[in-house]
């Protein structure tokens, strides 16, 4: 009697087949998987080396150059003038004193106005809102034609762009003073808001271009095949997909906008002045005695919206200039 071996191994016909593929499929594709979810990590090291315990020491050191200030800081705007001059500024305040954060806020002299610095801070978020949102909204749009719609000279425009992103914005004050005087615009908030545009363009074309660079060209292809116009593509496709570069701009052209000096003072006027400005003539408003807890104060006031900003969204700031890196 003979026994057919080979028909066990052939596979059932019709949907048994195709329960027996997938079966087969699935099994072949376990092992990938729990090689996928199992973590890749490097071995931990079973004991401390020199060059461990060299790199220990040189972030501690690191950490604590950029620390220490900012301790410092905290620190004196909690003391009292008396505590300031008889003792350390390294020791700790007798009580925790916040009359120098309330004055910084609310009563501090910046020139012949002593309102506090919470004027600068409301003309400060008035400027940064618009200004952020409409630089951020030129960028994307002008670095995604660049990325997508290959225009002739496109090449030509980016490489002009780059350029102003790398010279000097002192050198341009003059002539932007002259033109906005022209046509009305100089010492008003628009004006102030059309120059942080204007500046903030060339690194957000920048980022946006490369982000979109990286993107599948069969999306564009597909959208376009389908009947999407530019602003449809961009709108529907495209911007739904840019929320980590979204969010590194948003950050960069917070702090860079928030934290302006010299565009404010020069553009801004009187009656829009931003918070560093008013955080300058704070510190060079002096009568009588030079109070360092009300300048500390005012100082870690007027760093605060940055900071919060990064706490908040830090996480995002990494990935996004990472997914924006892949490709120039």
């Amino acid at each position: 009697m003979s026994i057919d071996v080979t028909s066990s191994r052939e596979p059932p016909k019709g949907a048994s087949a195709l329960a027996f593929r997938s079966g087969s499929a699935n099994e072949r594709a376990a092992p990938s998987r729990q090689r996928e979810k199992s973590p890749t990590r490097g071995r931990k090291p079973k004991h401390l080396t020199i060059g461990r315990v060299g790199l220990y020491a040189f972030v501690a050191v690191a950490a604590a150059f950029f620390l220490l200030p900012a301790v410092v800081m905290v620190l004196t705007s909690l003391k009292t003038m008396p505590e300031i001059r008889n003792g350390s500024i390294f020791a700790l305040p007798e009580s925790f004193d916040l009359t120098a954060w309330v004055k910084a806020w609310s009563s501090a002299c910046t020139g012949l106005n002593c309102e506090g610095i919470r004027v600068g801070f409301w003309n400060s978020v008035v400027i940064t809102v618009p200004s952020t949102i409409a630089s951020i909204a030129a960028g994307a749009t002008l670095g995604y034609a660049l990325s997508f719609w290959r225009v002739k000279g496109a090449d030509i425009l980016f490489a002009i762009l780059l350029l102003g992103a790398f010279l000097p914005y002192q050198i341009f004050l003059y002539p932007m003073v002259r033109a906005f005087s022209m046509v009305g615009l100089y010492n008003t908030l628009a004006c102030i808001v059309i120059v942080h545009v204007i500046f903030g363009l060339p690194i957000m074309t920048l980022i946006f271009r490369n982000f979109y660079a990286g993107l599948p060209v069969e999306l564009f292809n597909a959208a376009r095949v389908d009947g999407g116009g530019f602003f449809r593509i961009f709108w529907n496709v495209m911007l739904p997909m840019s929320t980590p570069i979204l969010i590194v701009a948003a950050i960069l052209q917070i702090t860079n906008i928030w934290n302006d000096f010299i565009l404010g003072l020069v553009f801004a006027g009187r009656e829009n002045l931003p918070m560093t400005v008013q955080l300058n003539n704070v510190v060079n408003s002096t009568y009588g005695e030079r109070e360092y807890n009300l300048n500390m104060a005012a100082t870690i006031l007027t760093a605060a919206v940055p900071l919060l900003v990064y706490f908040v969204s830090g996480r995002w700031f990494v990935r996004g200039i990472a997914a924006g890196a892949v490709k120039g």
